[in-house]
């Protein structure tokens, strides 16, 4: 097996920890670079938590902040899921520096160095990082393998009625993404409220695993207050879904979709239109993950995060 030569770009929020070390820990992938943008935090925070994230892994991966605002305006937080500091209040040790200058600068030196169609983007938060790459310079589009994004809702958002928080929080660079060319996949509200974290799953990752990064896995797990949309019976693992999509495809079925953004002053803003029965008769340009396997996916996560020093 080869590993998938992959950049994560990331809010570092509690999903996004348990994202980045299930991506460490699996042989998979390649993880090169990762990214940081503000959103579920600020990027003060942001950058700290990945750099901290990485540094626990004990993975020699670079780590550069970008955006602390979205294209059009500033991002909203979420700090009532993730808290104050963006890691449900557990204080990490301090990580390796960040590396100097931006993220769209660091996004575009590793793709023009890279061999076409060759690289998988992995973005966990608002898009504008992304956004602003491929806005930037389009042709670095075609040294993508694949994009895949934890983003957007078929049905009801987690922000507003309409919209997902990543992808309310920058529309017009999530528009910018689904129209560059490159093959995406989109892991919504839809298939992600499927990984429901319960109090069984974090009491199993505390008797699998004893490394310093599975015990802070289990105490951001714990910190996370329960989704009314879960009835209070556990918490959503969002961002593992889209590398789990990578690491796992087996456990996921999906579909061929055309995706576009609203970005109108309305109640609709940040909406992910979703064509899933080709009724807007436009191209296909994503693919729209659609179900998973619940018990699958928590064996396979547990039993990664387990191998973590």
């Amino acid at each position: 097996m080869t590993p998938r030569p992959t950049i994560i770009d990331c809010d570092p929020g509690t999903d996004d920890a348990i994202a980045l070390w299930l991506a460490f820990a699996s042989p998979e992938l390649d993880v090169r670079l990762v990214t940081v943008v503000g959103g579920n935090v600020g990027l003060d925070r942001t950058l700290t938590n990945a750099r901290a994230i990485v540094g626990l892994s004990g993975k020699p991966v670079p780590v550069v902040g970008g955006a602390d605002r979205a294209l059009l305006g500033p991002f909203a937080d979420a700090a009532y899921v993730h808290g104050d500091n963006g890691l449900g209040g557990l204080e990490l040790p301090e990580g390796p520096p960040a590396a100097p200058g931006l993220a769209v600068d660091a996004l575009r030196a590793a793709l023009r160095a890279a061999e076409p169609a060759s690289v998988t983007l992995v973005g966990l938060g608002p898009a504008t990082n992304l956004g602003l790459l491929l806005a930037s310079e389009p042709a670095l589009a075609a040294k993508l393998s694949e994009i895949v994004l934890m983003t957007g809702a078929l049905a009801e958002g987690n922000v507003t009625p309409s919209a997902e928080f990543n992808a309310w929080n920058d529309p017009e660079a999530l528009s910018i993404v689904l129209g560059c060319g490159a093959p995406v996949t989109l892991a919504t509200l839809d298939v992600t409220n499927q990984a429901l974290c319960t109090p069984s799953h974090i009491a199993a990752l505390r008797a699998a695993g004893q490394g310093a990064c599975a015990r802070a896995a289990a105490a951001i797990w714990d910190s996370v207050p329960p989704s009314r949309r879960a009835d209070g019976l556990g918490h959503e693992q969002h961002d593992a879904c889209a590398i789990m999509w990578l690491v796992a495809p087996q456990l996921f079925t999906g579909r061929a979709v055309h995706a576009a953004m609203d970005l109108g002053p309305g109640p609709g803003r940040g909406r992910t239109v979703i064509d899933r029965w080709g009724r807007t008769r436009q191209p296909h340009n994503a693919r729209f993950l659609e179900t998973l396997d619940p018990a699958g996916f928590f064996d396979l996560l547990i039993r990664r995060l387990a191998r973590l020093p």
